[in-house]
């Protein structure tokens, strides 16, 4: 959210082995998806991911852009780009780069020798290889697997839970509500952020 890397507190005032124990993508490639993105109900900027590829093998690339102003000043800008690649059902690897007010963050993970290894601007990390970078577009993540965010490269601190069988809660680090449609398509997503205001997704 910001999939976009993950609508976390820090982002908005707004292949290789495989194993049984990674998440596997239960769905034939999704269609592209477009997003428009509010702030207390103000279109702030759109979010999209576009799916290449077929099933298993799957490529999804995301574009999240937003500005906040107040008045006709910008306060807030946000550029987040993510290349996200699977094979064999299971997550391969990620490239990202995310502009947030000029401060640039990249990100690259690669599944390697049972492992997720992580480098970023904030050092190297090695995970377990059921560790999935935080999408909304596959809710199949929302296993309680360990998820990273693919802005920062950390692991997150959040328990997922799939209250039913459209809608899952995200509440730790971050407070989000995603919401898909009966062939697991996501549809729309809700989130509180730092300051009290709310963001939503409009599927368009």
């Amino acid at each position: 959210m910001p999939e976009f890397s993950v609508l976390s507190r820090r982002a908005i005032l707004t292949a290789g082995l495989i194993l049984p124990l990674a998440p596997r993508l239960a769905f034939a490639a999704p269609k592209n998806l477009t997003f428009a993105v509010f702030r207390n109900g103000a279109k702030i900027g759109e979010h999209h991911v576009a799916f290449s590829g077929e099933d298993a093998n799957l490529t999804a690339t995301t574009d999240a852009v937003m500005t906040v102003k107040i008045g006709p000043v910008p306060v807030f800008k946000y550029h987040h780009h993510a290349l996200e690649k699977h094979a064999g059902g299971v997550f391969a690897s990620l490239e990202t780069a995310t502009t947030t007010n000029g401060k640039d963050e990249k990100v690259t993970a690669e599944r390697s020798g049972g492992a997720i290894h992580v480098d970023c601007n904030y050092g190297k990390s090695t995970f377990s290889a059921d560790t999935n970078p935080m999408n909304h577009w596959n809710e199949q993540i929302f296993s309680g697997a360990p998820l990273f965010n693919p802005q920062t490269g950390k692991i997150l601190k959040v328990k997922v839970a799939k209250v039913s069988p459209d809608h899952v809660t995200i509440r730790g680090e971050t407070e989000i509500d995603d919401f898909y449609d009966a062939s697991g398509a996501w549809t729309s997503l809700t989130g509180k952020l730092d300051d009290g205001s709310k963001v939503e997704y409009r599927r368009v």
